[in-house]
């Protein structure tokens, strides 16, 4: 029995690649794996967005390499993702990491299956990662984590050039799926059983494919599918998000109560540094469209604090949109240059001991309003719709909210799966207990 694993860094445009990967490595009759260690190929699907991954990816190899050199292990791995599309990391895989025998990019995902067949029928490393500009095939084989629920990208790359990301250089230019096929296959992801998908792109309010349907539209489109319970997507740059999109959660019932739209920084001056496109007014207005257009929305969000050249007063104006918006939840990170980027060259760095500072200062908000976002759920009844065992102990249950709030859930019974009804009986910072109503 040939067996595989794939271990995944980094963001759900990564975990669906590994869906997508798995997909094909069953369909050549491999079988997962739940320990790396007893596979006879592994998958490392790397993410390059922050230093964080860099480092968990190369301390993963060096385990690779350690069994192999203690017991001439025959094993293949096979490095795959955004780290790969750098030429500085394929320059450090030939010189320190040559014992790895297969190396493919975010836009030959569909090599793989050939790659790693050469590897195997040769002994001859591979390496593919240029491909033509064609949209990388999609959902062909892929092996879904969940059946109630799905990953649909429908954009590939991004053309913002935020001067801190690495991504458009990773993921290529941006390009949108068809309408049509997008539909398709949703419809056949709730007939084989998913009741919710989640939209991804690297900015999905800039969808338009070839006959001009829009995001919206799109996002209208699917709303009609019989038997789709929720309607999620991710990521969204708030330069394109629309007036029309807003509408959406007064029209599309199914369209969850819930937004992720990244700020990155409450300082205009900040953001033009970025080049996000959109300064704090403009964001503003947009968090007032939405709680308009839907009272009960959940927004989150992605904050980015010591951007070079960041002052005092700039970090301050990022702490009082927090206090404003009051999000439910945001993802919060120290920046860290990426090599490649127009701010790794910026000349005002901010020292690690400030940035780390104003880190805690920014949490210690976030989390306040997280809580007390949470506790207005407080002895109410909730629908979520469960993903599976907690994390918290075996006879628990977690979940989501129409709001992506995080429910633990009491139960004797398998509920996975299952749209059910909870009483929340606890809250907390990030996340909360309930029962089954």
């Amino acid at each position: 029995m040939k067996r595989y694993h794939i271990i995944t860094f980094g963001c759900q445009m990564n975990e669906h690649d590994s869906e997508n990967i798995a997909g094909m490595l069953e369909s050549m009759g491999y079988v997962l794996a739940d320990d790396p260690f007893k596979a006879e190929v592994v998958v490392l699907n790397t993410c390059s967005v922050r230093e964080h991954a860099d480092k968990r990816f190369y301390g993963m190899l060096g385990q690779f390499k350690k069994r192999r050199d203690e017991n001439k292990d025959t094993r293949i791995v096979c490095v795959c993702g955004c780290m790969p599309q750098q030429p500085r990391v394929q320059d450090e895989i030939k010189k320190s990491f040559s014992w790895v025998d297969v190396v493919f990019g975010t836009q030959t995902i569909g090599d793989f299956p050939r790659l790693l067949n050469d590897r195997i029928s040769t002994g001859k490393k591979q390496f593919s990662i240029t491909a033509n500009n064609s949209i990388v095939p999609d959902e062909k084989e892929s092996k879904r984590l969940h059946k109630h629920k799905a990953l649909v990208n429908i954009t590939y790359g991004c053309n913002n050039f935020c001067t801190y990301c690495i991504v458009p250089y990773t993921r290529g230019r941006e390009k949108s799926r068809s309408l049509e096929d997008v539909v398709c296959e949703v419809k056949k992801l709730v007939a084989d059983g998913a009741i919710e998908v989640m939209l991804l792109g690297q900015n999905v309010n800039s969808f338009i494919d070839d006959k001009g349907n829009t995001f919206p539209t799109l996002v209208r489109a699917i709303n009609d599918i019989e038997g789709l319970e929720r309607i999620r997507f991710m990521t969204s740059n708030p330069k394109d998000l629309s007036d029309e999109l807003i509408e959406c959660y007064r029209t599309c019932e199914k369209l969850c109560k819930h937004i992720h739209l990244p700020v990155q920084s409450g300082s205009s001056s900040v953001l033009k540094r970025m080049n996000r496109r959109y300064d704090r007014e403009k964001y503003i207005d947009i968090i007032n469209k939405l709680k308009s257009a839907c009272p009960d929305i959940a927004i989150t969000t992605d904050i980015i604090v010591g951007f070079p050249g960041e002052t005092e007063a700039e970090f301050e104006d990022t702490l009082s949109l927090v206090e404003y918006v009051k999000y439910d939840s945001a993802f919060t990170f120290i920046y860290s240059p990426r090599e490649g980027t127009p701010a790794a060259g910026f000349s005002d760095q901010i020292p690690y001991d400030i940035k780390h500072e104003r880190f805690e200062r920014l949490n210690e908000v976030v989390n306040k309003y997280s809580l007390e976002k949470n506790e207005r759920l407080s002895d109410k009844t909730v629908k979520v719709l469960i993903d599976g065992s907690s994390r918290k102990d075996d006879k628990s249950y977690s979940g989501r909210t129409d709001g992506f709030k995080l429910v633990n859930v009491s139960s004797g019974r398998d509920i996975t799966g299952q749209l059910v009804d909870v009483r929340i009986t606890e809250c907390k910072t990030f996340s909360i207990d309930g029962v089954l109503a």
